[in-house]
């Protein structure tokens, strides 16, 4: 691995040469020495679902502050640290306000 003397960049190898990407200095490559080959992976894709069924959530007796209903499905999640307990979330099954009540 080489780097730039110019900027201090690592040089990339580019058509036979080491090239460096910030200041563009260029040197021949030096056949002695190991050039390091880096592939790039394709970025995933994140695909958001905008509609969300919550028929197989469990439900419980929990008042919504803006409807009044008194049903709502609920579900656990780890938002702290391990040694802490779990965030409680709710979400109205009438209305879909979602709100959470920690220990």
């Amino acid at each position: 691995m080489e780097f730039c003397p110019e900027c201090g960049t690592m040089l990339v190898l580019k058509d036979g040469a080491l090239l460096c990407r910030r200041c563009g200095f260029t040197t021949e490559k030096q056949d002695d020495k190991s050039v390091l080959s880096v592939e790039r992976r394709a970025k995933k894709t994140i695909t958001v679902i905008e509609e969300q069924s919550d028929a197989g959530l469990p439900t419980t007796r929990a008042r919504c502050e803006e409807c009044r209903n008194d049903t709502a499905y609920w579900w656990l999640r780890q938002l702290r640290s391990a040694d802490e307990s779990e965030t409680r979330f709710f979400r109205c099954t009438k209305c879909g306000r979602t709100w959470r009540e920690y220990d």
